[in-house]
């Protein structure tokens, strides 16, 4: 019989579940309520991608801050190499890792989250898990192991999606430089025919259904 994977989607509450980190016991989503989290897998301590990855995210952390953001960092492995490896960085790069890791060392939190793709072994593969001040997901991201993450990319989408939460719009592709509308924002499109009608005289449009207007901080 086919395996069935099992793991929360976008929209869902992230699972309460407490964990050992290299910040000392750590309560998800629980600890992290009115901040957005960024949970983020790693296949393991001690290897090269995973050491890029670890120095970019460390030297974005204050834009991560600056969108109320906080980083976790997540492996299958023992407390004792996060800690290690965490020494390692700091000594070889000269470079502080500001972040919590969490050691999943028997793979729950990795199994629960969808982190382990049988396909691509048993260790996890480069996941992200963007959650808002409620614990909720709001963005999920799966990279394979050979291939690195694009930081500015993430910090892309937490800055939209906080966007498009205050303002009720949504972004165009590679938002804020889009090809056609530069930095503005989407206005939703009219569900109504009163609304489509009067559209073209509220917002610059290619269409009703297509209106967009300057994006507010």
């Amino acid at each position: 019989m086919e395996q069935e994977n099992s793991f929360p989607l976008i929209g869902d509450k992230m699972p309460d579940m407490t964990v050992q980190t290299t910040h000392g016991l750590k309560n998800i989503p629980k600890d992290y309520k009115g901040k957005w989290m960024v949970l983020f897998s790693h296949p393991a301590d001690f290897t090269p991608v995973c050491t890029t990855e670890f120095v970019a995210f460390a030297n974005l952390k204050d834009k991560f801050d600056e969108l109320n953001a906080e980083l976790v960092g997540l492996s299958i492995d023992q407390i004792f190499s996060h800690i290690k490896w965490d020494e390692w960085i700091e000594d070889n790069i000269k470079v502080t890792i500001p972040f919590p890791i969490i050691a999943d060392m028997d793979g729950g939190v990795s199994k629960k989250l969808g982190m382990v793709h049988p396909g691509k072994g048993s260790q996890t593969v480069r996941a992200v898990f963007l959650t808002d001040p409620d614990g909720i997901i709001r963005l999920i991201l799966y990279y394979p192991q050979e291939i690195g993450r694009n930081m500015d990319e993430i910090l892309r989408a937490l800055k939209a999606l906080q966007v498009a939460d205050k303002h009720k719009v949504a972004m165009p592709a590679n938002w804020p430089n889009n090809e056609l509308i530069g930095d503005r924002v989407i206005v939703p499109p009219a569900t109504n025919v009163f609304d489509a009608k009067k559209r073209k005289d509220q917002y610059e449009c290619y269409d009703w259904w297509f209106c967009h207007k300057p994006y507010e901080k």
